[in-house]
């Protein structure tokens, strides 16, 4: 009875004798095809990789031309990637925006005030406000967090509040 042949290209001793057999060889099609810049020793052990993922798919008498065809397919993809890049670097990227500079200058002053008036609270009060307000928290789900009442956790929001609108002026 003849041995299934799909089983072999899975055995490592006849994976590594194709390795030996065809590395070489798939390396000089793809640098003489492709050049060097391409990196042929990365598609030859992608195509060895897509080889051993498939070992039960392919038969051993088409192992070969699964190899070229891979590398061949992946250099391919690599080049057109290749492009888009060059494309992109390419394109002017404009770094304006429509805000006029004394917007932004107000958005710097105010974020300034922000953090002074944040490192005045109490710890206590800051923990339970930034849970709130930044990570989007609940009353609930803070006061389960820090095991105090959810009372307890209003009052130090809305003293933090307090406390934030006396400090910044202009809210």
């Amino acid at each position: 009875m003849p041995k299934d042949l799909f089983e072999n290209v899975c055995e490592e001793k006849l994976f590594s004798e194709l390795f030996m057999k065809h590395s070489k060889e798939l390396h000089d099609f793809i640098y003489y095809k492709y050049g060097e810049h391409i990196d042929p020793k990365d598609r030859v052990q992608e195509a060895f990789i897509k080889l051993w993922d498939n070992c039960k798919k392919v038969p051993l008498q088409k192992a070969r031309s699964f190899l070229f065809t891979v590398a061949n397919n992946l250099t391919l993809n690599q080049l057109k990637h290749n492009k888009v890049k060059l494309k992109f670097q390419q394109t002017e990227h404009r770094h304006k925006t429509n805000e006029n500079p004394e917007f932004v200058l107000e958005e710097k002053e105010y974020l300034q005030k922000y953090q002074n008036a944040l490192s005045k609270l109490t710890e206590p009060q800051r923990v339970a406000f930034l849970l709130n307000r930044i990570e989007g928290k609940k009353h609930q789900e803070i006061a389960d967090l820090l095991n105090i009442s959810r009372k307890a956790v209003e009052k130090r929001i809305y003293g933090a509040l307090e406390k934030l609108r006396k400090e910044i002026d202009g809210i």
